[in-house]
Formats: C-alpha cells, structure tokens, sequence
C-alpha cells in the first residue's frame, strides 16, 4: 500500500510555527545569558555610580552631582559571555520616573530588582539648573527613601504575581563607607521581620507576591568612598558578593 504524499501546503504552513519556536528559543537564551535588572531607589543614593562600578564603568571623580531625568542602560558582559542588562530608573518624582517605572514592571518586565537604599544619607539635590549638593535633613531622607519604597514595592508585587517565573529583589544598602561601624544593623533594618517600617513593607510585598514568586536578600555596598573607614579592598568584596549573589539568583553558576 503506497504511503500518503504530505501536502505542499500543510509544509508552507508549518515553517512560520518552526521559525517562531525557534525566534523563541534564541530569544530564551539570549534571556538567560543576559537578564534584565531593574535598578531603583530615590534621587542622590547612587545607582548610577553603582551600575556603572558593576560594569567596570567607574569614575575616579564619581558621577554627576545632579541626577538623570531619563532611564539610563546599562550592560555588564563577563568572559562567558553572560552578563546583565540595567535599567536605572531615574529617581526624581517626575513623569520620566512614573514612565521608566511602567516599562520595567509592566511593559517590559524585568528578571530582577536592585533596589538601592542608603540609611537616610542619600545625596541631596539642587533644583535643575544649579550646582553642588542641597543641605538635606536625615530623617526627612528617611521618609522619602520609605515613601519611593512604598511606590516600587506595589509595582513589583503587581509583576510578581501576573508572571509564571520567579522574580528576584536585592535591598542594596549603599554608602556604607559613611556607617562603617553600624554596617550589621544597618543592613537588619532594611530586612525582612526586623520590625523597622522598611522591613514592614517588606513583609508586605513578601505577602503580596507569595514567598515562591519573589526572593529577597539585603546586602552591603559602597560605591564612591569618601574617607578612609572603609579600604577600597573591602569595597571591592562588597561589590564581589553582589555579583556573585545576582549570577546565582540568574542561574549563572
């Protein structure tokens, strides 16, 4: 019995189904090699500076005294040909931040969050147009650090719980060459079940997420150092063990 002639037609139609499994598949890998990373936290504590100490892109003078109003990329790429791709969210409370804010949790959602906090020491700002750092209250910083939290927390939530992968969340605790003696505490307030209104929201977004969809660690780091508490070996571990965190959470190791 002769065996059936597959159709001309029937082959035509299958090749878009093979070409878009196989866009999927490069697109899988390429995903995997080279994650995105969602960079946010307020104006003035150093994400810029930190992406670009993470992408072997520092300046010995340190970044600009006055913040970007626009989402900056960055791509960070090892021997292995893996690496990350950053997108620092600008910190002031502008239409630029809330914009940045939807294509990295909405639009576009990223693999990853480094959220950078720095213990109410954050930079202050001058208005667009003027120079120098603005005199700034500690404590104010604090509130305004918990309140850009707040913002960024719902909107990880909310991409957390619509996507079928986990999401992973770095606190970065940043500046810590200025606390160097508090380096432990300082770290625990930022943590979850501390008891601190940071940690609260933590244990919130924790909540909100479900603890299987979204992991969450708190880590040190210090950028530009000003002083001599902490040595630029000891900045470089900081900096090591971060990376070394986010290649695990990303399946690089």
């Amino acid at each position: 019995m002769a065996r059936p002639v597959p159709s001309p037609r029937r082959g035509v139609r299958a090749v878009p189904g093979a070409l878009a499994r196989g866009r999927e598949r490069v697109t899988g890998v390429f995903q995997h090699r080279y994650p995105t990373v969602a960079v946010t936290g307020m104006t003035g504590v150093g994400k810029t500076e930190l992406v670009d100490h993470l992408c072997g892109r520092a300046d010995p003078e340190g970044t600009s005294e006055s913040g970007s109003a626009v989402m900056e990329r960055r791509v960070r790429r090892d021997r292995r040909l893996r690496g990350f791709r950053f997108r620092v969210v600008p910190g002031e409370n502008a239409a630029t931040r809330l914009g940045a804010l939807d294509e990295v949790f909405h639009d576009e959602p990223v693999d990853g969050v480094l959220h950078v906090v720095a213990n109410g020491l954050a930079t202050g700002r001058r208005p667009a147009g003027t120079t120098g750092p603005a005199l700034v209250d500690r404590e104010e910083q604090l509130a305004r650090e918990l309140e850009d939290w707040t913002v960024t927390a719902h909107r990880i939530a909310s991409m957390a719980v619509r996507r079928p992968h986990p999401t992973w969340l770095v606190i970065v605790v940043t500046k810590v060459d200025l606390y160097a003696d508090d380096v432990d505490a300082v770290v625990r307030s930022y943590s979850p079940l501390s008891g601190t209104p940071f940690g609260d929201r933590l244990d919130e977004l924790r909540a909100l997420a479900g603890a299987a969809k979204l992991s969450i660690d708190v880590l040190p780091a210090c950028s530009h150092l000003d002083g001599d508490a902490v040595s630029s070996e000891r900045r470089d571990a900081y900096l090591a063990a971060l990376e070394a965190r986010m290649a695990q959470l990303s399946g690089h190791v």
